[in-house]
């Protein structure tokens, strides 16, 4: 009994199934590996970047009697010496043993069942997330259902391992020890536990080699690993471009041939690993990774509508637009300061608004209306059914409908519009507009002076736009001209026309020089109009 037990650990096969195909020719995940221990002097982890409260978690746990580690990605990123911006907890301890051990827990999840513990409050809080080990099982263990999460919940109710009919794993609930659950997990680099209260790192797939020699290897057959959860193959553009890692051939090879699989994933989960990989602090090179890959078509529909049939980004003005926008995106996630999905959105999906409310306006629509009816098509069509939809419209409707009201530049409004809570979310993307050459740098300028400015050097300017509109008048009834929107008659007198061109009147005061991106905060947040932080938010977390 005692010696099935060990071979069962070690993965090798008892004498009575000796006869039976290798697990690993049914499962895909190849061999269970073997344990191997490696101390601090080896692997080199410095405890300073630790997260005192994921070690709390397993500590506590420990206490307990149970086996727990850190694990994943957070030990990939250890190893690396980069400080992990999540922590997870793998124990032996169920989900409802692991919620009884602390004050704030809770169990979340059907597809895979586990425990948030929860620190502090409000938008200080943070979450260390704890799963169970999970058996490895086969196909052949798995109920079938036919449709997916949404279409056959009723058959997934009170099931624990449940695949749909292309092998995809719709439930995988099913416990068991740690070496299974190794061999479960996706890349050799994501399978290590790391035991802070030993300072041991637990490896049973060569992920301390591989992340030394910086390749991404799946574990066991890619293939068959794809099949059963598609995503892997997003989640394998994305941590070679933000850990520079290579993709090791034989992971690599199947990826253009399985990509359709990626059509029966939930579309709210499919988004989420765009914004997840577009918020890695290295967009530009996950753009890159897909194109080389053949995945930036057709996979998901934000990038078709903003990427060229070779799927890279268009030439000049909008493709300029978009790049600066992941740029400033890059320099936010590099400096630790917070992302916004709905302003990197808002930038990506600009364009194609933009052209709906000029075809609207030009077939008679009134301004506003024009761009309301642009924004609910693009939306509809690019975003669809996802989760926090409404938040995210919510948002992103606020900065593309602040962009037709900095035109006007009199009366209360522009007070108004400074005052908003997303004042500066609106006024950035004007910035990037002005910088790709879309319009004229003088109107950013401008309201970047008025959000700045004392009382005296607002009314300056309300001043210089009162006095351009005088000879905007002047100009139109003089020659009977038609105004040209945002920049006045055309052919008005040389004099005129010179200051009409730049949008402004000539300047009663010397224009402040604008602040470096660095200083200011960047796109999507920053110092507000009242000089406190308006910074956008977070993002996803990272696996």
């Amino acid at each position: 009994m005692i010696k099935k037990f060990i071979d069962k650990l070690l993965g090798k096969p008892s004498a009575g199934k000796a006869a039976k195909a290798p697990k690993e020719a049914k499962t895909g995940h190849g061999s269970l590996g073997k344990r191997v221990e490696v101390g601090v002097e080896d692997h080199g982890i410095d405890p300073s970047l630790l997260d005192e409260r994921a070690v709390r978690v397993v500590e506590t746990l420990a206490n307990a009697g149970f086996e727990a580690y850190i694990v994943g990605g957070a030990v990939r990123d250890l190893l690396l010496g980069m400080r992990p911006k999540d922590f997870d907890v793998a124990t032996n301890a169920t989900p409802e043993q692991v919620k009884g051990l602390f004050r704030r827990a809770f169990i979340i999840g059907r597809r895979f069942r586990i425990v948030h513990v929860v620190y502090g409050r409000g938008r200080e809080h943070e979450v260390i997330e704890v799963s169970t080990f999970r058996a490895l099982l086969g196909q052949e263990s798995a109920e079938q259902v036919s449709g997916n999460e949404k279409t056959s919940k009723a058959e997934l109710a009170g099931k624990s391992h449940v695949v749909d009919a292309e092998g995809r794993v719709l439930r995988d609930n099913v416990w068991g020890p740690q070496i299974e659950d190794a061999a479960r997990r996706d890349f050799t680099v994501n399978a290590l536990y790391y035991d802070p209260q030993r300072q041991l790192v637990v490896d049973y797939h060569g992920g301390l080699a591989d992340a030394k020699q910086r390749v991404l290897r799946m574990i066991g057959d890619p293939e068959a690993r794809y099949r059963e959860d598609p995503v892997r193959i997003i989640r394998a553009v994305r941590f070679a471009a933000k850990l520079g890692f290579e993709l090791e051939p034989k992971t690599r090879a199947p990826i253009q041939a399985s990509a359709a699989l990626l059509s029966n994933v939930p579309i709210s989960r499919m988004f989420d690993e765009m914004i997840k990989l577009l918020q890695t602090g290295h967009s530009l090179a996950s753009l890159e990774s897909l194109r080389k890959l053949g995945l930036a078509r057709g996979v998901f529909p934000v990038l078709d509508a903003m990427l060229t049939e070779s799927g890279e980004l268009p030439a000049g003005m909008r493709g300029d637009f978009v790049r600066m926008a992941f740029e400033d995106t890059d320099l936010r996630v590099r400096e630790g300061r917070g992302v916004s999905p709905s302003f990197m959105l808002a930038c990506m999906l600009w364009f194609e608004v933009l052209e709906r409310w000029n075809r609207l306006r030009e077939a008679g629509e009134p301004v506003v209306p024009a761009l309301q009816q642009a924004i609910d098509t693009v939306f509809d069509a690019r975003i669809g059914d996802i989760s926090g939809r409404g938040k995210l419209a919510t948002d992103m409707r606020e900065i593309w409908m602040m962009q037709p009201r900095f035109e006007r530049r009199s009366g209360s409004g522009v007070y108004t519009l400074i005052e908003q809570p997303r004042y500066r979310a609106g006024f950035d993307f004007l910035r990037l507009r002005a910088d790709a050459g879309e319009i004229e740098p003088a109107l950013a300028d401008w309201w970047e002076d008025f959000a700045l400015g004392s009382d005296d050097e607002r009314e300056a300017l309300l001043e210089d736009v009162r006095e351009l509109e005088k000879q905007q008048r002047r100009a139109a009834k003089t020659h009977q001209l038609p105004r040209k929107e945002g920049i006045g008659p055309v052919g008005a007198p040389d004099d005129v026309a010179e200051a009409l061109s730049e949008g402004k009147a000539p300047a009663k005061k010397r224009r402040r020089r604008r602040k470096p991106a660095s200083q200011r905060g960047g796109a999507e947040g920053g110092a507000t109009a009242s000089g406190g932080e308006g910074g956008e938010g977070g993002s996803g977390g990272e696996a």
